[in-house]
């Protein structure tokens, strides 16, 4: 029996109540996207994007998801052992439709990153993480329902809750701390 109280349902369950045709994956790809390319955590700026993705101005309930998938965005990033979790449907969902919304985060995110990222030349290995999320796009439906297609579908989710850290420590730089003054 699936877990229809997952984060991804519920928020999927949210988004079309709000008549929103758009998969959790892809706005936690548009989010996690600007955020690699140096976007920071202002949230005016993030609702406006998710906005222009959601083709509408989004309700109070859903302005307040949107937040609070920036904050928990914010806390990966941010926090002390930087770890991204992916917004996806739980491992009991059928393999085409995890497939599918791995492919709707990828461009989720090459689309959040593209909007965001400045004039600097990128490193070979940012352009290879940035080339392969562009194929990991592309075979949402050559994954096929079996042990093999299982394997395929974990290593490319391990590799996208890897690669990304690459696009923020290169583009997305902390800015550095002013020191505090000194107390005689």
């Amino acid at each position: 029996m699936p877990i229809q109280n997952s984060p991804y349902a519920a928020f999927a369950a949210l988004l079309a109540s709000n008549g929103h045709a758009v998969s959790p994956a892809e706005l936690h790809g548009l989010l996690l996207g600007r955020s690699c390319a140096g976007a920071g955590f202002d949230s005016e700026s993030w609702l406006l994007d998710a906005t222009d993705l959601l083709d509408s101005e989004p309700s109070e309930q859903v302005r307040q998801a949107l937040i609070g998938l920036q904050e928990m965005v914010k806390g990966e990033l941010s926090g002390s052992e930087v770890t991204i979790i992916l917004l996806l449907p739980n491992d009991d969902a059928p393999l085409a439709e995890r497939a599918l919304a791995l492919g709707q985060w990828c461009q989720g995110f090459l689309g959040g990153f593209g909007l965001t990222a400045r004039d600097a030349a990128l490193s070979a290995e940012a352009i290879e993480v940035l080339q392969d999320l562009a194929g990991i796009a592309q075979v949402q439906d050559a994954l096929e329902e079996s042990e093999d297609g299982e394997n395929d579908y974990m290593e490319v989710m391990e590799y996208l809750r890897v690669a990304p850290l690459l696009l923020f420590t290169e583009c997305a730089k902390p800015l550095a701390a002013v020191p505090k003054p000194a107390l005689h």
